[in-house]
């Protein structure tokens, strides 16, 4: 007999704004920031598109921290594709970096959080963990106080996938990219993606 209850409908997404998510985490201790579509809106300073979700990223150790002040929430793993619950007194395995955020009172999702491996003063790109720099240099706050992943990082996480809100994304954010950071994006996809359209166009 399965005594877990059924895992929630994938598309059931109701996603919260990065407005909201930042009051639920208000007075957190551990850093944290906004990453994807909606970290290039809060860069821009309006909303460009429509977001499915909200990804936010925090470290690992600090995972309790933030599980505890989202604790009216249920949580579930997702790796490979497959979703399975979270149970409160369970750490995920160390293979697990992505945590779906199941509202039970009102029946969604709400955000996407994201386990990365950097530490307070240290930005690490997943992909490669040898990629490296200061957490000072690759998070920002935006004029409404939220925390939020540089440009330059997003697009080189969406470089790998191509899809047409990543192409959308990039033409809207490329224009504005400072020249150290077009550096830099370009020096990346030079090594991780040699031949990306991306390069010519930086």
């Amino acid at each position: 007999m399965n005594d877990h209850p059924p895992i929630p409908d994938q598309d059931a997404w109701n996603a919260w704004s990065p407005a909201q998510l930042s009051r639920r985490l208000d007075g957190v201790s551990g850093p944290w920031c906004v990453v994807g579509g909606w970290a290039l809106d809060l860069w821009l300073g309006s909303k460009t598109r429509e977001h499915d979700d909200l990804e936010f990223t925090v470290l690992r150790e600090d995972l309790g921290i933030f599980r505890r002040k989202l604790g009216y929430m249920a949580f579930y793993t997702v790796n490979d594709g497959v979703i399975e619950p979270l149970p409160a007194d369970r750490d995920p395995a160390p293979e697990i970096f992505q945590i779906w955020c199941f509202d039970r009172a009102a029946g969604c999702w709400r955000a996407d959080m994201m386990i990365e491996p950097g530490t307070n003063d240290t930005w690490v790109y997943k992909r490669n963990p040898e990629m490296t720099r200061p957490r000072i240099e690759m998070v920002s706050l935006g004029a409404d106080g939220i925390p939020h992943l540089n440009p330059s990082a997003v697009l080189l996480f969406k470089a790998k996938h191509r899809r047409t809100k990543d192409e959308e994304d990039f033409a809207r954010a490329q224009p504005g990219l400072p020249l150290s950071e077009r550096q830099w994006l370009k020096d990346c996809l030079n090594r991780l993606h040699p031949g990306h359209d991306w390069i010519q166009a930086l």
